[in-house]
């Protein structure tokens, strides 16, 4: 049976989440909310969906929410909406600080709820190549550079709420992490604020214990955006591009180096992440222990704490 699901904070990227429920089967959305009425309405209005004028009504009516609101918010209301006992879909970073993470995975796991955190590349189909041939990863480097955000009346600009690091950055820890499984021994970090009062653009040198050592370039004030990472291992030499969703491998075959392209099969990776929230949910019903999803709130809380640990590291921030 399709689930009854709502979306709380319909902006930019909260409007996707509501669209793509409503054309995902396993999915009844019910409705939506947002503190600004205006946002709310002319999203139902698009999709022909309830408005909802509170939180607590939208409760009584869904199963399973996303949340898609400014990053300070993420613990007070993904709280909120487990203390209401509703599995809960949260973008990332899942939240602010490492206690609270920490505090809103304790209380999933007490009520036996789904949390998980919108790190949507883990879905991106180029992921799926790298998790099944970077094996043995020596050293990673990733570019994440994007425009600054532009202005939203009565609003700071989107993801500005947080620095680059934890606004972008992120991202690329999620996945390195996800391909590195090994400690985190050593972290330099460099960051520069532009134009907000935190680093705007970041560049962060993480070595783990097994000697892999990734390099991680973050930027919201660069005019053309790009989403690459690049990966080097003993055997192999991958390069790909999670915007244009294609990359090009090198290997050794006998004396020569071979070059063949990325077979990549296309797909919408936040529809992916959506299908994967639901089939967990799902799943979940009627079990002795709930089903974990693939990037849980612990996968959250780790990338959250290296993310942290960057930002610490980064001097002209006086974090340290």
């Amino acid at each position: 049976m399709a689930i009854p699901v709502g979306v709380v904070g319909v902006g930019s990227l909260g409007w996707h989440h509501a669209r793509l429920y409503q054309a995902c089967t396993d999915a009844h959305l019910v409705g939506v909310y947002d503190t600004v009425a205006e946002t709310a309405q002319n999203v139902a209005d698009k999709l022909g969906v309830r408005v909802f004028e509170s939180m607590e009504e939208m409760a009584e009516n869904v199963d399973a929410v996303s949340i898609a609101v400014p990053t300070n918010l993420h613990f007070e209301i993904g709280s909120t909406w487990l203390d209401w006992g509703k599995h809960v879909l949260i973008e990332k970073p899942i939240t602010e600080s490492v206690e609270e993470a920490q505090r809103l995975i304790a209380q999933a796991d007490a009520a036996q709820l789904v949390l998980q955190v919108g790190h949507v590349e883990r879905f991106n189909p180029v992921m799926s190549y790298l998790e099944a041939k970077a094996h043995q990863p020596r050293f990673i480097e990733c570019h994440r550079l994007a425009p600054y955000p532009p202005p939203r009346p009565g609003l700071p600009p989107r993801g500005t709420e947080v620095g680059v690091v934890l606004d972008l950055m992120i991202h690329d820890i999620d996945l390195v992490l996800a391909l590195v499984k090994s400690p985190v021994e050593r972290i330099d970090a460099v960051g520069v604020p532009v134009l907000s009062p935190t680093e705007d653009i970041a560049n962060a040198r993480i070595r783990f214990e097994n000697g892999c050592v990734a390099n991680l370039t973050a930027s919201r004030v660069t005019p053309e955006p790009m989403r690459k990472i690049r990966v080097f291992q003993g055997d192999a030499y991958l390069s790909l591009d999670y915007q244009a969703k294609t990359g090009e491998v090198f290997f050794k075959q006998g004396s020569a180096i071979v070059r063949e392209d990325v077979p990549i099969h296309d797909h919408n990776a936040l529809q992916k992440e959506l299908e994967h929230f639901l089939s967990c949910v799902s799943a979940s019903h009627g079990c002795a222990s709930v089903i974990k999803p693939k990037v849980s709130g612990e996968c959250g809380l780790r990338a959250l704490e290296i993310a942290v640990a960057i930002r610490k590291h980064i001097p002209e921030l006086g974090l340290t």
